[in-house]
């Protein structure tokens, strides 16, 4: 087996849009925006699927491992 190998194993087959939405329900929670992230919950709420559920989750996982950006003082001076 070399180095630049094309074999590729598959992983498992991934919700594409949950993952997505799972992204985008972490963004919401990141900045305080409740009415997107209620808007999100009630479209997750309707698909009630076991692999839809950890696709949403590792959505969440992708962005929450991004670290936010720290916020500098305000150095204004009066």
């Amino acid at each position: 087996m070399g180095l630049f190998s094309r074999k590729s194993n598959p992983g498992p087959a991934h919700n594409e849009e949950m993952v997505e939405l799972g992204r985008e329900y972490a963004i919401a929670r990141r900045h305080r925006d409740t009415k997107a992230m209620n808007r999100i919950m009630r479209q997750v709420g309707n698909d009630k699927d076991v692999t839809d559920l950890s696709d949403f989750r590792s959505g969440q996982e992708s962005y929450d491992s991004i670290p936010p950006i720290p916020r500098g003082r305000n150095r204004r001076s009066k």
